[in-house]
């Protein structure tokens, strides 16, 4: 399966704003439920969030929103800080964090430019009936380890075990993540960038495509498209 290199294209032109991507990752990933208080204390956990930016000139402005979440970068600033390698590149082109092997030294964090690892301060509680909701292929983590978004790994490795059993290669519509299905207005996509036959492989080649941060070097896995007629 080291052949693979899963990525993300994010279309800014068709993003609203509506963060039902936001939504769904937090009910598909079992992010603890952020609390007032929690905000306030600048300690909430949201695996991908939107920002919103301004375009042009008073009168003619525009509002744009950009989804930002972890960009699994193949040369991650967070990964060779870890002391205990509770983070680490994957042959499928993941940056995996393994949870029970964190000790919580939020070296990670403090060395990612794009301010998407989070800390869990609290262990999450899900008041009911919301814990109902929690989901069984998603482990629910203690306090005192770092989270980010994951590409949905779960529904990866479901995906390729599909597959597998019916003898075939992964294709499009065997793996989307949560932010992915739920955007109305399809603005996310997701797929292997190494099969040149998949949408993402070839929407990543647009003239419109860039990276966060391009000059830093960290080489994303999630490109975005600007400037769309």
């Amino acid at each position: 399966m080291g052949d693979k290199s899963w990525g993300m294209v994010i279309d800014i032109d068709k993003c609203t704003g509506c963060q039902a991507c936001v939504v769904a990752c937090q009910s598909e990933n079992n992010i603890p439920i952020n609390e007032e208080d929690h905000f306030n204390q600048r300690r909430a956990i949201e695996w991908i969030r939107v920002e919103r930016y301004w375009e042009g000139e008073f009168p003619n402005v525009k509002a744009r929103f950009i989804p930002i979440l972890c960009q699994h970068c193949d040369e991650a600033p967070c990964e060779p800080v870890c002391p205990v390698f509770a983070t680490y590149h994957n042959e499928q082109g993941l940056n995996v964090q393994v949870y029970n092997r964190c000790v919580g030294t939020r070296y990670c964090a403090n060395n990612c430019p794009y301010t998407v690892r989070f800390f869990n301060w609290h262990a999450g509680e899900w008041p009911k009936p919301l814990d109902r909701q929690l989901n069984p292929d998603v482990s629910v983590r203690p306090a005192g380890v770092m989270e980010k978004c994951t590409f949905c790994v779960q529904r990866i490795q479901d995906g390729q075990d599909r597959a597998k059993d019916e003898n075939r290669s992964v294709t499009d519509a065997d793996i989307e993540t949560a932010c992915s299905q739920s955007c109305p207005a399809q603005a996310i996509t997701f797929g292997d960038l190494e099969n040149s036959d998949s949408r993402v492989a070839q929407m990543a080649k647009s003239a419109r495509a860039s990276h966060l941060l391009e000059d830093l070097g960290t080489d994303p896995s999630v490109i975005y498209l600007l400037g769309g007629e």
